[in-house]
């Protein structure tokens, strides 16, 4: 009888997972465990829900930090908080006062450096190759103008998501989030179980 409905065993099989069973880490476990060497820039992010949501991010992902530039909300604020879910304990963050001062950083401490926009010979997302194994920074742009034009000038090139639909705009969070993952994916070992690859 089984065989004749094997995914509907397969689905009712399924149990949700107790938040033991998650194997979550605690602040003082985050902070001391190896980091995916990535740096997330927000460049003049104006929704306090957008920042809180790459925070969450970037702790799911165990990312390197979060560098926060020129009008970007930062934390403490309660409407950050209420995305975030106490991510802004864990993930390291830095301000900047301009975008192009936190790109100069990154660029002094190594890091390859780009832009996720739509521009004239960007690469597609699923085409990336990250061939390089130093540390790598991701440059977000405002809701409604991008990243600045100086500031993916001042990059190592453009990574674009692909679109499909009549929409080619994605809100920050939900780029941040199919960005983030497709770079993070290759470095996990195996992907399910949260262990950086060597």
């Amino acid at each position: 009888m089984i065989g004749e409905f094997p995914l509907l065993y397969y689905l009712c099989g399924m149990r949700k997972l107790s938040m033991d069973e998650l194997n979550r880490k605690s602040v003082d476990e985050f902070r001391e465990s190896d980091k995916i060497p990535i740096i997330v820039v927000l460049d003049n992010i104006r929704s306090m829900h957008n920042v809180g949501s790459v925070f969450r991010t970037a702790d799911a992902f165990l990312l390197q930090g979060i560098y926060l530039c020129g009008y970007t909300p930062q934390p403490p604020h309660r409407d950050i908080h209420k995305t975030a879910l106490g991510a802004t304990d864990t993930v390291a963050w830095q301000y900047f006062a301009n975008t192009l001062e936190a790109v100069q950083a990154l660029r002094d401490g190594g890091y390859r450096i780009w832009a996720i926009e739509q521009v004239e010979n960007s690469q597609s997302l699923h085409q990336f190759d990250d061939n390089q194994n130093g540390p790598l920074a991701v440059v977000f742009g405002n809701e409604v103008s991008g990243v600045d034009p100086d500031v993916v000038k001042a990059c190592d090139g453009c990574i674009e998501i692909p679109q499909l639909g009549m929409k080619h705009s994605l809100n920050i969070s939900v780029a941040a989030g199919i960005v983030l993952w497709e770079l993070v994916r290759t470095k996990i070992d195996p992907p399910t179980d949260g262990h950086i690859a060597s």
